[in-house]
């Protein structure tokens, strides 16, 4: 039974496959305080929170059985997301389920802002008619610029040709031929101060985007520019705007988001010029009830051990990927184990070729499939989240490369380290209506199920060593239940792997390692 604590107000509603899942405890606390979060954390396995709950360290930390935090939104500004992949625990947000809500709101405030609505409104309601006080301007023919084109982005830009606005955008991502099928003019931060009637900005905050626009990005704008806010508080420099509005740099501005929440007394709330409204972006019904719904999936989804993709500390993966990968994470991670076990010692490199038909493909996840199952030797809480972390953490240098030689393989996987002591590797791939074999062993053929006990045993081709390993397990009653023999040449160097029913004690690996023309033994478990 996996437990889900919810510690912010969601509704049944958008928590409903949670509340249905048979294999699945939901506790609902909310308004905790840290002290009380850090107790109620330690047997969560999942914790689902929106805007108020800070997941800081030690709270991840303390949550001892913690796999996944959910957060009912798109921003993860309060959870601390690196702390959370270098313990392992998967972050997913809600990227899709507020677009519609978030852009229509910008819209509301785009309109609003033109037409001085809420001034508007306080004059007529407190007795007054000053009709040519509050004129205002059209959209008709205005530019409008967006700083980024993501989802919401997008979504504004398809309501400005609505309204027969002209729209100009910046995206670091944002490519001539996506431009052209959205309808706007490509254009750089420059480009759009300069030419933009109204400004409105959907990026994420980061250390990039803080202060993104300020003092001299204002000067750089048309005189008599409006500016909106709907993204995350930060992007703009509120001081900064506070004195281009002061000097009329700026006509106006609509802020829905702001550097600190609540603000208090700002400054910029003295300013009959500027709007405001309290974080209301996603504030909708539908929205709402949206980003619950998907972030309870990906929760369900996590715990299950199913495909997920809203991870924000993992890349997204897309569907039509996902599933030509699937095959493959089972071997990858197997030979990630197996050749950490084959090779003793502190890793120090660890090379990936791919060849074949997954040359075409971005085998990234694997790679990371192929670290967690080599780190797992040696750590207990590796797993696909934190692999590629921990291990730079550990100074291990990974590597990833691809080939058109395939030997003979429609796909092919090659794992090859370096450990302070030795070089090893291993390939291996899928066989049609068979499943994952590993085919070689550092330069020996070799056809072997990933799977089980086994023995890797590396000896001098001559009659009679078979015999003598199969003997001496036979007498401890071990069970053989297959084997495998590679050499490159008659009389040389070669390597036996058996398949056996159980652990083999560290007192028989010792014995057959004493046999005649026996180089090495290593117990593998996968």
């Amino acid at each position: 039974m996996y437990r889900v604590l919810i510690t912010d107000p969601l509704s049944d509603q958008g928590i409903e496959r949670l509340l249905e899942a048979e294999d699945v405890e939901v506790v609902k606390k909310t308004g905790l305080s840290p002290e009380e979060l850090l107790v109620e954390i330690e047997h969560a396995d999942a914790l689902l929170v929106r805007s108020q709950t800070k997941v800081t360290a030690e709270v991840i930390q303390a949550g001892k059985k913690l796999k996944a935090i959910g957060r009912a939104g798109v921003g993860v500004d309060n959870i601390d997301v690196a702390a959370a992949t270098s313990r392992g625990v998967v972050v997913v947000n809600a990227p899709d389920g507020n677009t519609i809500s978030t852009a229509e709101h910008t819209f509301a405030m785009l309109i609003a802002l033109a037409r001085n609505i809420p001034q508007a409104y306080r004059s007529t309601i407190s007795g007054e008619w000053k009709r040519k006080q509050f004129v205002g301007v059209e959209l008709r023919k205005k530019t409008l610029g967006i700083v980024g084109l993501g989802r919401i982005g997008t979504e504004v830009a398809k309501r400005a040709h609505a309204f027969g606005m002209k729209v100009v955008a910046f995206d670091p991502y944002l490519t001539a031929e996506r431009a052209k099928k959205i309808g706007v003019t490509q254009a750089t931060l420059d480009e759009l101060y300069a030419q933009a009637d109204f400004i409105t900005v959907h990026t994420p905050l980061t250390k990039e985007t803080r202060h993104l626009i300020n003092q001299e990005a204002f000067e750089k704008m048309k005189t008599g520019v409006r500016i909106v806010n709907c993204a995350r508080g930060g992007i703009i420099d509120e001081h900064a705007l506070l004195e281009a509005i002061q000097t009329g740099k700026v006509a106006g501005a609509a802020l829905d988001v702001f550097e600190q929440e609540p603000p208090g007394n700002h400054p910029l709330f003295d300013l009959p010029q500027v709007i405001v409204t309290p974080h209301l972006g996603a504030s909708t019904v539908e929205a709402q009830e949206n980003v619950a719904i998907d972030v309870s999936e990906e929760i369900l989804h996590i715990l299950r051990g199913e495909p997920f993709k809203n991870a924000v500390n993992l890349p997204s993966i897309p569907v039509e990927l996902q599933e030509k990968l699937a095959p493959y994470q089972t071997l990858a991670e197997s030979l990630g184990r197996f050749i950490a076990q084959a090779a003793p010692g502190a890793l120090h490199t660890v090379t990936v070729t791919y060849s074949g038909e997954l040359t075409e493909l971005d085998t990234a996840p694997l790679t990371r499939m192929i670290i967690k199952g080599a780190l797992s030797y040696h750590l207990s809480d590796v797993n696909y989240v934190n692999a590629s972390f921990l291990a730079q953490q550990r100074g291990v240098n990974i590597t990833e490369q691809k080939t058109s030689q395939t030997r003979g393989f429609t796909n092919l996987i090659t794992v090859e380290i370096t450990t302070d002591q030795e070089q090893r590797k291993v390939s291996g791939t899928l066989l049609n209506g068979f499943g994952p074999r590993i085919v070689k062993v550092d330069e020996y053929p070799i056809d072997v199920v990933p799977e089980g006990h086994l023995l890797l045993i590396q000896h001098q081709d001559q009659p009679g060593v078979i015999g003598r390993v199969g003997t001496l397990l036979g007498t401890r009653n071990v069970n053989i239940a297959s084997m495998q023999v590679g050499r490159k040449q008659i009389g040389g160097q070669a390597i036996m792997m058996l398949t056996v029913d159980k652990p083999v004690s560290p007192d028989i690996l010792a014995q057959l390692a004493q046999l005649d023309d026996i180089r090495s033994v290593r117990e593998i478990d996968l």
